[in-house]
């Protein structure tokens, strides 16, 4: 769809001009550093330089205090502990975080992931049935999963075993406080909203540190995994996030973790590491278990001490991998055949589609390629034999999924997630009426503006720049992600100074000319069709491009559009 370029604003010259000298630092990055809302020296050297000693307190997260202290006592005690947690990356490395950190406490410690199939997600009755049966706790821990779960939570009450729930999501009216011996959820209180669960569960081990200190342990080598979990549950690069990711995939360089070399090695990835080489080669590879199988077998990866069986076990999820990508190709392709026959982007404002044997465990993404290609929430439903649904949904800017579906709650059977993602569970008989409520809740929270796709624009860019010294310099704003994204540059007046070269059937390769200066460039996916009648304005990052043993730096093209003296 064609998008609507948004330069950025006119910026407070006088107030760049003093935040690029007192940092010693290019106009530009000054310019990108106050649109992200630094407006001091002070701020700004924070977000330049994220340094772990500016961490604070775990303590101030509402319910760590008692978490805390409840699982330090188990410990002490022999209790019978067992880790309740998500079958994603975010609920594997939490798992994986805090069963390191009390299994070196000392602490009795099983972990139980329920079966995505039949049992669903979180702390649903049949999970909780089963997880004590076979692991008979005292005390159970839902890591990723639990905040709403009020009736399984008095299930666990009334079977003698406590609960504690470490969870990121967000909360009902009627959670499960006050039926639990504590509830650790950001969003209960005024701040850290943006930690996932293994930012928590890092904080939580923090808290049980200074307050029960284990012997030669060191936290700093349980930062790949947040970094792992962080990266993959796309949330916010900001605030804590941006510390614990930076200082993650510094660990990741040194990880002490048997799984997560073996993860690197199959996966291809090289070092330096960086926020891309977690969300699309170790996240997909920990997700792949819980899609096709079980992700019991990332669990075991991730926990194993052993180098050998770390190998093998990274070797099967690679080839699950390549399974699940099958798969997710044959249902993306069918999702897409259905919307090409039935959404009209002039009257549509969400898209909803389900089939029969969609397989469960690819809903998330193809819902996630489906609403970037349409600019539409959109949930993805597949359905078993019996009709029983479990879908997934992926919003856009300005629209609260979660809002949304809880508009919708009367014909789900569960629902839950944020607000750019959720789950859900439907009976395939409600399907065509959940696509009119569903349309009519999108129509009531978003404005027609809203479903017209925008390109954010950071800075403009003199062509000649994009070269080695700029990425040195742009280095020092990431880790790049949600939030925080790479920035996004444009130039004008660019003409191509030789014919475009097409690469693979499907890529285009570019000289560019601008006021004398020539520059290399990349454009994934596009088509000489792409291109308009020049000169252009080009939107673009600069990348690192390794190949055969040079580093240089080469522009990626985003977007193209004939030159025009005004943005739209």
């Amino acid at each position: 769809m064609q998008r609507r370029w948004i330069l950025p604003s006119s910026p407070d010259e006088a107030g760049i001009r003093l935040l690029s000298s007192e940092l010693g630092i290019p106009a530009v990055v000054a310019t990108l550093l106050a649109a992200r809302g630094f407006s001091t020296s002070e701020e700004a050297t924070l977000f330049l330089d994220p340094r772990l000693a500016t961490l604070r307190p775990p303590e101030e997260i509402p319910g760590i205090r008692p978490a805390a202290e409840r699982l330090i006592n188990a410990v002490a005690s022999g209790e019978r502990i067992t880790l309740y947690g998500d079958y994603d990356v975010d609920g594997v490395s939490s798992l994986t975080i805090l069963c390191r950190y009390l299994r070196a406490a000392g602490g009795i410690v099983e972990c139980f992931i329920p079966d995505r199939a039949a049992e669903g997600y979180g702390l649903s009755a049949a999970g909780v049935t089963r997880c004590l049966k076979e692991t008979s706790p005292s005390l159970v821990v839902a890591v990723d999963c639990g905040t709403n779960s009020r009736a399984e939570a008095m299930h666990l009450r009334k079977a003698g075993c406590d609960l504690v729930i470490l969870d990121h999501h967000e909360p009902d009216a009627e959670n499960a406080s006050g039926v639990c011996d504590a509830l650790v959820n950001p969003k209960l209180g005024a701040d850290f909203h943006y930690l996932c669960s293994a930012g928590i569960v890092f904080k939580l081990c923090h808290a049980m540190q200074k307050a029960h200190p284990v012997e030669g342990l060191d936290l700093r080598e349980y930062l790949d995994l947040v970094a792992v979990g962080t990266v993959a549950d796309i949330v916010p690069l900001l605030g804590e996030n941006r510390i614990l990711v930076r200082a993650g995939l510094r660990q990741l360089e040194r990880s002490r973790w048997p799984g997560l070399h073996a993860l690197l090695h199959v996966s291809g990835a090289t070092s330096p590491y960086d926020p891309s080489d977690i969300g699309f080669k170790i996240g997909p590879r920990i997700n792949a278990a819980g899609r096709l199988g079980s992700a019991t077998e990332a669990l075991s990866l991730l926990l194993t001490d052993r180098p050998e069986e770390a190998g093998r076990i990274a070797a099967h999820l690679d080839n699950q991998n390549r399974e699940r990508q099958a798969v997710e190709r044959d249902v993306t392709h069918q999702a897409e055949e259905w919307v090409g026959a039935h959404f009209d982007p002039e009257r549509h404002a969400s898209i909803v589609a389900g089939m029969r044997d969609w397989h469960q465990g690819v809903v998330g993404i193809v819902a996630s390629r489906v609403s970037r290609r349409w600019h539409r929430p959109t949930l993805i439903i597949g359905f078993d034999g019996n009709g029983a649904g479990k879908g997934s949904g992926r919003s856009i800017e300005g629209l609260p999924l979660v809002e949304a579906l809880g508009r919708c709650s009367g014909l789900l059977d569960a629902f839950g997630g944020h607000d750019m993602a959720a789950g859900l569970s439907l009976q395939e008989s409600r399907l065509e009426e959940l696509r009119e409520r569903f349309e009519a809740a999108t129509r009531e929270l978003i404005s027609e503006e809203d479903l017209v796709p925008r390109l954010h624009l950071d800075a403009e860019l003199d062509l000649g720049l994009a070269d080695e010294e700029w990425l040195g310099t742009q280095e020092r704003l990431a880790p790049f992600g949600t939030s925080n994204a790479q920035p996004l540059l444009f130039s004008r007046g660019v003409s191509p100074s030789a014919p475009p070269k097409v690469l693979k059937e499907k890529h285009l390769r570019l000289e560019l000319r601008s006021a004398g200066r020539r520059a290399q460039a990349i454009w994934f996916n596009a088509s000489l069709d792409s291109l308009p009648r020049p000169p252009w304005d080009v939107a673009y990052t600069v990348n690192r491009n390794t190949w055969q043993g040079r580093d240089e730096a080469q522009i990626q093209i985003i977007a193209v559009r004939s030159s025009v003296a005004d943005a739209a």
